[in-house]
């Protein structure tokens, strides 16, 4: 699965990734960020999620677009044993793009375009 954070250029983008436990069981997870631009990724709540049984949880990913060109990462949630029970390792390609460009001032400067 692809996760796309599409903004403007120095815009933040928050995106909420839902996982559902279908299990009697509780559920943990622990979310990693790597790859070549996971730095610039952060888990704002945190990288420890707990699934009670027959509920979901939610990892929330912030990226703010600093560069034009594409920001790849990937998300790995790999499963902590509660009531030892081991759930499966989930993975989440993460990709930026630039939509739009919004000027952050404008100067207006007037000057002879040549002079001898």
């Amino acid at each position: 699965n692809t996760i796309e954070f599409t903004g403007t250029l120095h815009a933040t983008v928050v995106k909420q990734v839902r996982l559902k436990n279908p299990s009697n069981n509780t559920l943990a997870y622990n979310a990693f960020l790597v790859g070549r631009d996971a730095d610039d990724f952060i888990l704002p709540k945190g990288s420890t999620v707990t699934i009670p049984p027959l509920k979901q949880g939610f990892v929330n990913v912030e990226f703010t677009i600093r560069f034009l060109h594409p920001a790849e990462a990937v998300l790995i949630l790999i499963s902590n044993k509660v009531d030892r029970i081991d759930g499966a390792t989930l993975t989440f390609s993460l990709k930026s793009e630039v939509k739009n460009i919004e000027p952050v001032g404008m100067i207006r400067y007037r000057s002879p375009c040549y002079e001898l």
